[in-house]
């Protein structure tokens, strides 16, 4: 059986269709991915541009500093290895011992003491929903996986640093609101889902389809 490789993004499509994910990671068919907007991955681009520059001079930018849950933490300062772990082509990646394997591109990294803190930018549209914190935790769970399968410790925790805009100044500037949510990590919970993801694809295609699969 040829080895598999696979993202957050995959992890989470086995959860929502297990045929639409077998299907697609054994070259059957793809799910048509929909347009995505080009706003979050202009801002990707600009905050990490943002968090480079106080990254450079040992300091934290102030959404970080004024909620209280940073103090005694520095962003992670190895420029060559952060370019590498943001990279989608690349990423923070680790190979099973039957060459299957699982990646995934960080946004930042924060680093207490000796262990590091992964830090994820979302973009909203509009304010904060009670479980929207929740969608993202598969993947920050599975970052921390990574992190800790290539040796390094990471704290029991991580965070999501949501922008949401909030007015447009005579100026023209957007101004922004930011929310820090900080998560429990669960490692053991990744390792499950990616137990589950290869023992799926190694049998048959699941019958039951949805309305992107059905009938392929």
């Amino acid at each position: 059986m040829t080895p598999f490789k696979l993202s957050p993004s995959a992890l989470n499509q086995m959860k929502d269709c297990p045929r639409c994910f077998w299907l697609s990671q054994h070259k059957v068919w793809k799910r048509p991915s929909g347009i995505f907007p080009s706003l979050p991955s202009g801002m990707d681009k600009i905050l990490k541009i943002h968090f480079d520059k106080f990254m450079e001079k040992g300091e934290l930018p102030p959404e970080l500093c004024e909620n209280g849950e940073c103090t005694n933490m520095k962003l992670f300062d190895d420029k060559e290895k952060m370019k590498v772990w943001q990279s989608n082509f690349k990423g923070v990646s680790w190979t099973d011992k039957n060459g299957n394997e699982l990646h995934g591109a960080v946004d930042n990294i924060l680093v207490k003491g000796k262990k590091l803190i992964v830090l994820d930018y979302k973009t909203r549209g509009y304010a904060l929903k009670e479980d929207t914190a929740e969608h993202y935790r598969l993947q920050q769970n599975v970052y921390n996986f990574l992190l800790r399968k290539n040796g390094y410790d990471t704290e029991d925790y991580f965070f999501l640093l949501f922008y949401i805009p909030k007015e447009v100044m005579a100026t023209g500037e957007v101004i922004f609101d930011t929310t820090l949510v900080k998560m429990k990590v669960d490692v053991k919970m990744a390792e499950k889902v990616w137990k589950k993801a290869l023992k799926l694809l190694n049998e048959e295609c699941p019958k039951e389809s949805c309305e992107w699969c059905e009938g392929k």
